[in-house]
């Protein structure tokens, strides 16, 4: 039983992170209908980012400060030059756009930090494991987890909140009706791609620290698929349950079936359990069902 609950309590942490990576692929495809297959990618460049404030000698907090910053201009700058004169194209054609910026965003990673591992030197959390009971956990999960739910509390309170937030949700559930009421939607999608990339960034930031930082982490973007299946492409809250309940599934299969197999299990159960799910709730869990009449 312990440990069950040590892998179900770690993936719920490491799910926190999935979830916060989730929101930014979820927003952008409930603003735009656009499935963003850069988001590894972003993942991986606002990790860098953050670590390279990190070894010029900021706090980790300012140097997490400064990589939301950047993302949100970054974001701003890559709706701006690639995103903006592809509306009204096809979605496909978007789609592939997308993934012209992977391998471009992948390419500016490699060329300005190299593809060998790094790491956070000095480490940001302490090594000193935390003790409950008989379980063990990395400090580095706790306080990850920590800081992903403030982050996944300040995203939420601003589409509930705010006026940017209440227009993108707006904009969302009906984009006619939002422009009649003097909503910029160019605005929002701009918004939402910067929202996209500080999200990104603070997840591979934590990631990195977790696991180090090499080229591998944009598979991130890929791995947070099947939460963002699950939850409904369309869904925010779908989004946070999504993560947290692929990062539990993750875990107890590494804990329980990797035994049985020469390894990989933990990459390949997400996937699984997408397809399985898909055969029966095609929108996911609190997707929205579109019913089309002809």
């Amino acid at each position: 039983m312990e440990i069950f609950l040590e892998l179900v309590l770690t993936g719920i942490m490491v799910g926190s992170i999935y979830a916060l990576v989730a929101l930014g692929w979820t927003l952008i495809y409930k603003c735009s209908g656009v499935l963003n297959l850069a988001m590894g990618e972003l993942t991986l460049l606002g990790a860098y980012v953050c670590l390279a404030f990190y070894t010029w000698g900021f706090p980790f907090p300012a140097a997490l400060g400064a990589t939301l910053i950047i993302g949100f201009l970054l974001g701003l700058l890559t709706e701006r030059l690639f995103l903006r004169r592809m509306i009204g194209e096809p979605v496909l054609s978007v789609v592939m756009v997308t993934v012209g910026l992977s391998f471009f965003f992948r390419a500016v990673v490699g060329f300005l930090w190299g593809t060998d591992t790094r790491v956070f030197d000095p480490p940001v959390f302490p090594r000193e494991p935390f003790r409950l009971g008989q379980m063990v956990f990395g400090q580095v999960y706790l306080w990850s987890f920590v800081a992903a739910v403030v982050l996944l509390v300040v995203f939420v309170a601003f589409f509930e909140r705010t006026r940017w937030g209440l227009a993108m949700k707006a904009t969302a559930d009906d984009e006619m009706a939002a422009l009649s009421l003097g909503v910029s939607a160019k605005r929002v999608y701009a918004l939402a791609w910067a929202i996209a990339f500080m999200a990104a960034g603070v997840g591979g930031t934590l990631l990195g620290n977790i696991n180090g930082l090499n080229i591998s982490v944009g598979t991130l973007g890929i791995l947070v698929l099947p939460a963002v299946v699950l939850g409904g492409l369309n869904s925010i809250p779908g989004a946070i349950v999504g993560g947290i309940a692929i990062g539990v599934l993750q875990n107890l299969s590494g804990g329980y079936l990797e035994r049985f197999t020469a390894g990989g299990v933990k990459e390949i159960a997400p996937f699984v359990f997408m397809v399985i799910l898909l055969l029966f709730r095609p929108y996911g869990l609190w997707g929205w069902v579109k019913i089309e009449r002809v």
